[in-house]
């Protein structure tokens, strides 16, 4: 249905070819046909029904250098192996450990990456009737089932992670809406769970469970309206952005339970979440074809990306390609090919640096810097887009440092001349009295936006600044602390947070000053901080929540290639390459640029079977 459209659109059968190669201003990318995944028969799953396939990777550090391993679902089935990269060919013929259930299917997986070894690693797996499983693939056990009589939740799970910086935490989002938080050592028990309520905002209320003895699950998330699709931790693991079925993105302080801010969707629901490598942006993609980058410090949208022409199944940041130039900006002309030798090279040491090296964007001391995030998205289009979020689009107040870009800033009007712009907020912003021009782009991004979309900003939004200053600090949620404040009862897991109690009012304050869906676009009065009233989707479309396209820049994909048969439904950024995946049970290997190694030239002369040939 949608080749025979978009051929009858003009594209033909140029359109229609899958690509097994793309260009970008660093290099070719290039599809490594001997390095694909899928079921040992590498016949296509007939994928009518069936919830989408989806990838998980973890490093078990052994001593043969080759410590990746990946699984992978595909219908009924799940799969482990040794994931080879670029190095060598997959052996389809000898997976590590293979299940197949009966009743129900795999929807979605995570490792442990904390626990894993080369002789055990965690997985948790959960299912469409609502099960999670934890097993390990490499000991073949299964240790433990939650939710097994679906007592907790009786819908299908959207997605499940492990709590960063926890051996025993994970949370478990549900098509019902609800997510909840487990703990590994505890019982779910023999009856439904009764519970008492902790928390209640905008959309979302959070309630512990009431039990004698502690048992599953600790605390019970009710979020928006309709499936709650997909969640993220930030890179320090303090926040929680979901995406649900009603449109809007949230953000939370997840040891805080506190609303920090949200976004509503041009249309129709959210699918698809990730951050930066930094935690200061957030890309968010789902039915409305677009990808929408939302400011975590200004909590408003600051670009939307048009590409695809479907859903949009997954956005995620290439943090080995996000860069900061530290020199004077690089002037780019000519072709593609000429970019290669200007550009970074990638590597580990490379990426390591990345958030440290971002950090020093808004530092006073340094020289000038420029900064490119690379992500990506895949969608429903069977299409692979590439896009970069470039400093025209961040700083749109200050001069561009490229004279080559691939964006097309709508509304470009230049700021008053006396416009303050403060950029070294994550060193300065100790507090939240700090004025609003304090917080980098909102003064300037709105000057040059029509009237009708130029909010007033409340002197607190700053405050959001002093959680970049915490965001920065690294660490998870002990699960010791969490624990022990869960079994001692509601009156104690305030005391959750990592944060000192001296904290503790600026957190309070985001919850306040960020649930802003009952401001009308044409407002002209401050911020009402205590009223909390229902968001009607309907009266968002203008405001903060949710810009018109015309009102903030729309980016063009740098690249956007049609790679498979059947909807994307993976996309992972590696070191040496990238990994995609369709719903036909494919599962691909894009070798970098320089990264093709000995593969190419040893297996690439003869063509394997599959459909991404």
């Amino acid at each position: 249905m949608l080749i025979s459209k978009m051929a009858a659109e003009g594209g033909g059968k140029e359109m229609n070819e899958i690509k097994t190669q793309f260009t970008t201003r660093e290099g070719v990318y290039k599809l490594l046909t001997h390095s694909e995944y899928s079921r040992p028969n590498r016949v296509p799953f007939n994928s009518q029904g069936s919830n989408p396939v989806k990838v998980s990777f973890v490093n078990v550090n052994d001593q043969s250098g080759n410590g990746d391993r990946i699984c992978f679902n595909v219908g009924r089935e799940l799969y482990f192996y040794i994931y080879k990269g670029v190095r060598k060919a997959a052996d389809l013929s000898k997976p590590i450990d293979k299940r197949i259930y009966k009743g129900t299917q795999p929807t979605c997986h995570d490792f442990n990456h904390l626990t894993a070894t080369a002789e055990s690693v965690s997985l948790l797996v959960g299912f469409s009737a609502g099960q999670v499983q934890l097993i390990d693939p490499i000991k073949k056990e299964t240790s433990k089932l939650f939710n097994e009589e679906r007592l907790i939740d009786k819908s299908r799970v959207t997605c499940v992670k492990w709590v960063p910086g926890s051996e025993s935490l994970f949370l478990v989002s549900h098509a019902s809406g609800n997510m909840y938080l487990y703990n590994v050592e505890h019982t779910c028990g023999t009856t439904a769970p009764h519970y008492q309520l902790l928390k209640q905002g905008e959309n979302y209320s959070v309630h512990t469970c009431k039990s004698k003895s502690t048992r599953n699950p600790l605390l019970k998330w009710t979020v928006g309206e309709g499936a709650l699709n997909e969640f993220a931790f930030s890179p320090d693991g303090k926040f929680l952005a979901c995406v649900s079925q009603d449109g809007f993105l949230r953000v939370f302080n997840f040891d805080a339970v506190e609303l920090h801010g949200t976004m509503k969707s041009y249309f129709g629901g959210l699918l698809c979440v990730c951050w930066s490598p930094d935690g200061k942006y957030i890309v968010a993609g789902g039915e409305d074809d677009l990808v929408t980058v939302w400011s975590f410090l200004d909590c408003r949208v600051i670009a939307r990306g048009h590409g695809h022409k479907s859903w949009v199944s997954v956005v995620a940041f290439d943090h080995y390609t996000t860069s900061v130039e530290e020199s004077d900006p690089m002037e780019f002309s000519g072709s593609d090919e000429d970019f290669q030798d200007q550009m970074i090279h990638f590597g580990r040491d490379r990426a390591n640096s990345t958030q440290s090296r971002l950090s020093k964007r808004n530092s006073t001391d340094s020289r000038p810097v420029s900064v490119t995030y690379r992500f990506g998205s895949v969608g429903q289009d069977t299409q692979l887009c590439l896009w970069d979020l470039t400093e025209d689009i961040l700083f749109p107040h200050l001069p561009l440092s490229r004279t080559r870009t691939h964006t097309n800033v709508m509304n470009a009007t230049s700021p008053p001349a006396g416009a303050t712009i403060i950029t070294n907020t994550s060193s300065n912003t100790t507090n939240g009295n700090n004025s609003g021009a304090n917080t980098p782009g909102i003064n300037s991004l709105s000057t040059a936006l029509p009237r009708s979309n130029s909010l007033p900003h409340s002197a607190s939004t700053t405050a959001t600044a002093n959680n970049t200053n915490k965001a920065g600090s690294g660490g998870g949620i002990g699960s010791g602390i969490m624990d022990s404040a869960i079994a001692t009862g509601v009156s104690k897991f305030a005391t959750l947070s990592l944060h000192d109690r001296k904290e503790r009012h600026h957190e309070k304050d985001h919850k306040r000053n960020h649930s802003m869906g009952h401001i009308s676009s044409k407002s002209s009065d401050k911020l009402n901080l205590l009223t909390k009233t229902k968001t009607d989707p309907a009266k968002t479309l203008g405001t903060l929540l949710c810009p018109r396209m015309e009102d903030v820049p729309l980016l063009e994909p740098l690249i956007c290639k049609k790679i498979a048969h059947e909807r994307l439904t993976v996309l992972i950024f590696l070191e040496d390459c990238l990994v995609t995946a369709c719903q036909e049970g494919f599962i691909c290997t894009w070798a970098r640029p320089g990264k093709v190694g000995l593969l190419s030239s040893q297996n690439q002369a003869s063509s394997p079977s599959g459909t991404v040939v």
